[in-house]
């Protein structure tokens, strides 16, 4: 995304009538809320302009500074709208402090986005002249063909061999679009069944109706008939090595919320709880592992995997010293072996399916899942976790507190 220069801002900033910029003299009120439409419209470029939209912080409507000071606070709170999942899928923007006119100025620069349409709280906002509104049905068709003409990431591609009667339209109508849109635009009920799964980027478009790899993963009767690798294999060893003698072993099939939700009951049932009744006032609790760590790295595993080329799954291996979670696919995008982890470093290899596990209440924020594990790990009284990735795969190893 190329940085804008200070010429091509100045331009934006006192054209009150261009639909690539909006001005506002603070982020206080109901200003994060507009802010986040306004970005939700940029990303969708209604207008086709190819180009970023500009969200000036810090400026009037007639373009002068509003005298603002623009803290490294404000730039989080800023930058967090990428990443707090209420725009999905997640936009592609950046955040800068900015001297325009004289005065500091937050710019957050939007690009248009590879997926429309984008939702912000279930609706889709656009952008016509100077103002912005929710998209009509003829918008949205609009948007949905633009996608078409996109270079699109993988969980996108349609897999030529499924059919839509291989998505469950019982899971899709009564689980993901109540929690996918917000509720009076699903009272309108004008879009076609393919309208709306095409809108949540589960087939192609309502004129093509082939799944894609997100809806098969998401909405599919048996997915794996399609992806094979798409699975969680778990085994429970009776040992500290994959040699020793096997207590358990299971192989978990179906969408990915059925094998989440599978492999969570079982890693809570090997996960010992212990109860201290004499060091303190009240009783405390401890189990070997904090579930938000275990949760959140299974949740990773499985959103940054890679699905292609492929039979691969996430593998669990729990041994009596330490679980290790296995995910096909090394880093990806920004993420590197030598910054793996590292705070403010992610990028998406799954963009869309990280919209459907935010839709189905998996994850609430984006971005954050290694830091909740490391701080529930310490507050449990483990080890660090400790990481290991290469070309093939990323390991996470989790060990038992001493």
């Amino acid at each position: 995304m190329r940085k804008m220069t200070d010429a091509e801002l100045l331009t934006l900033l006192g054209d009150i009538e261009s639909d690539r910029a909006e001005r506002k003299q603070s982020f206080k009120g109901d200003t994060p809320k507009k802010a986040r439409q306004v970005v939700c419209a940029f990303a969708n470029d209604l207008p086709n302009h190819d180009s970023s939209g500009v969200l000036f912080i810090g400026a009037r409507d007639n373009g002068e500074p509003s005298g603002l000071e623009i803290s490294d606070e404000l730039l989080r709170a800023l930058a967090d709208m990428k990443t707090d999942g209420n725009i999905l899928p997640m936009p592609v923007l950046t955040v800068e402090k900015r001297v325009l006119k004289g005065a500091e100025m937050a710019v957050v620069a939007v690009a248009p986005s590879d997926m429309p349409p984008v939702k912000y709280d279930g609706r889709i906002w656009i952008r016509t002249g100077s103002r912005r509104s929710i998209a009509n049905e003829q918008e949205e068709r609009i948007l949905l063909e633009k996608r078409r003409h996109k270079n699109i990431p993988f969980d996108l591609y349609p897999v030529p061999t499924a059919k839509i009667s291989d998505m469950s339209k019982s899971v899709f109508e009564n689980e993901y679009l109540p929690a996918a849109f917000a509720p009076d635009i699903l009272e309108e009920n004008n879009r076609t069944y393919e309208e709306r799964l095409a809108s949540c980027n589960m087939i192609v478009s309502p004129d093509d109706t082939t799944p894609t790899i997100t809806g098969l993963l998401a909405l599919g009767k048996s997915p794996q008939d399609f992806l094979p690798g798409a699975y969680i294999q778990f085994l429970r060893v009776n040992g500290v090595e994959l040699a020793d003698d096997l207590i358990d072993a299971e192989d978990m099939n179906g969408t990915l919320s059925d094998i989440l939700k599978r492999a969570e009951l079982k890693l809570g049932a090997y996960n010992n709880t212990s109860y201290d009744v004499i060091s303190a006032p009240t009783h405390r609790i401890s189990m070997t592992f904090p579930p938000a760590a275990l949760q959140q790295l299974l949740y990773n595993a499985v959103l940054h995997r890679t699905y292609e080329k492929t039979n691969a799954s996430v593998s669990v291996y729990w041994f009596n010293d330490r679980v290790e979670i296995h995910s096909p696919g090394g880093p990806y995008g920004n993420v590197t072996a030598e910054n793996f982890g590292r705070p403010g470093i992610r990028d998406y290899r799954n963009p869309n399916l990280a919209t459907a596990l935010k839709v189905f209440g998996f994850v609430q924020s984006f971005g954050r899942g290694i830091a909740i594990a490391r701080k529930a790990m310490t507050l449990n009284g483990n080890p660090e976790i400790e990481f290991y990735c290469d070309a093939s795969a990323v390991v996470c190893v989790l060990r038992g507190k001493k």
